[in-house]
């Protein structure tokens, strides 16, 4: 329970954060399968994709500031880690096939580790800016 509220602490900030447009958490009510989700899951895991407002240059200026949240090509790890879909899930897919998945430009997804939450929303908060 305790590593459940560490997380969304994290998402939660990301969600009222002014440089996202979207977060898409099915922990967050504000997903639209958060019901089924709730219903299916015991927790909601530690992964979230966010839609920085700005689009592709936003979200690489984004992911280049970060310190504490590490780049890496697969999300999965101890440490908090992230990659940019389009240059790694979604690489070289057109506009019109990015759309049809559901994928923008400024899409970064991000796996929370076991860094201090405090630390974690710090370092987003900074690349964000």
């Amino acid at each position: 329970r305790a590593e459940r509220v560490r997380i969304r602490r994290v998402f939660r900030f990301l969600e009222g954060h002014r440089a996202i447009d979207r977060v898409y958490y099915p922990g967050l009510a504000s997903h639209p399968d958060h019901a089924i989700a709730a219903k299916q899951m015991s927790g909601f895991g530690g992964m979230v994709t966010i839609d920085i407002r700005g689009g592709q240059a936003a979200a690489f200026r984004a992911f280049d500031k970060l310190k504490i949240v590490k780049r890496a090509a697969s999300l999965g790890g101890v440490e908090s880690i992230c990659s940019v879909p389009i240059l790694t899930s979604q690489y070289g897919l057109t506009d019109e096939e990015l759309v049809r998945a559901g994928v923008s430009k400024g899409m970064i997804r991000i796996s929370i580790g076991l860094e201090d939450p405090s630390d974690v929303i710090e370092d987003l908060d900074q690349a964000l800016a």
